[in-house]
């Protein structure tokens, strides 16, 4: 028996948004072998396993495999660990070692553009009302992430994300595709996506990009 964490990450303005991450703080109460069952049993986009909570290591797992790396599990699983007394500078997934600074209530990572999965297919549309009209796409097709500016001045764009082939039919909010498009644009961003969850973006001069947002807690449970 071990205890779930249920985040919310990327919380948008008034509480809305922000995408639904099981963290385990006692990642050794699941075994290897188990974790892929019990990320498609928890039903999240992600989960994550926290190995060791002193160094950061964490695994995390979508429905369909494991992960090198993912944004919105890195964020919320760094928010989370200093709600509990332990903040880090450092996370660990397998990809490499993932800075974490903390700003007020927003928490901040920076990776690199290369450790986002798979090869995400962008697609600039002309409205944000197109954007959020787009009728998604069939499971298990290539990532689609659909998006155009709300604001172009200020760098306000409107986003989602389909990252069916992952088992994912709409993911309401995305750090790894906000890393990518941060490395795509070159200039800092506030992304809307989803129903409300907002991202925010800043590239940096060495090819890393940072995101940072806003993150709730939902419930703790015991698990099984």
């Amino acid at each position: 028996m071990t205890t779930l964490h249920v985040v919310r990450v990327f919380v948008g303005p008034g509480g809305r948004g922000g995408n639904p991450l099981g963290v385990f703080l006692d990642g050794a109460a699941i075994a290897a072998e188990r974790r892929q069952a019990v990320t498609v049993e928890l039903g999240f986009a992600e989960t994550v396993f926290v190995d060791d909570i002193v160094r950061g290591n964490i695994r995390i797992f979508v429905p369909t495999n494991e992960l090198p790396f993912a944004g919105h599990p890195s964020v919320g699983t760094a928010w989370l660990l200093r709600e509990v007394g332990t903040p880090v500078a450092v996370l660990r997934p397998p990809a490499g070692d993932v800075p974490v600074r903390y700003e007020g209530d927003r928490t901040w990572i920076r990776a690199r553009p290369e450790w986002v999965p798979g090869a995400v297919r962008i697609v600039e549309l002309g409205t944000a009302a197109e954007v959020a009209a787009h009728p998604g796409q069939e499971m298990g097709e290539p990532w689609l992430y659909v998006w155009a500016w709300k604001d172009e001045a200020s760098g306000r764009l409107r986003s989602r994300s389909f990252p069916t082939e992952y088992g994912i039919l709409e993911d309401e909010a995305s750090g790894a595709a906000s890393v990518a498009m941060g490395a795509r644009l070159r200039r800092p961003l506030t992304i809307h996506q989803g129903i409300g969850s907002e991202i925010l973006v800043r590239p940096h001069d060495d090819g890393t990009v940072e995101i940072g947002g806003r993150t709730e807690m939902v419930e703790m449970r015991k698990f099984p």
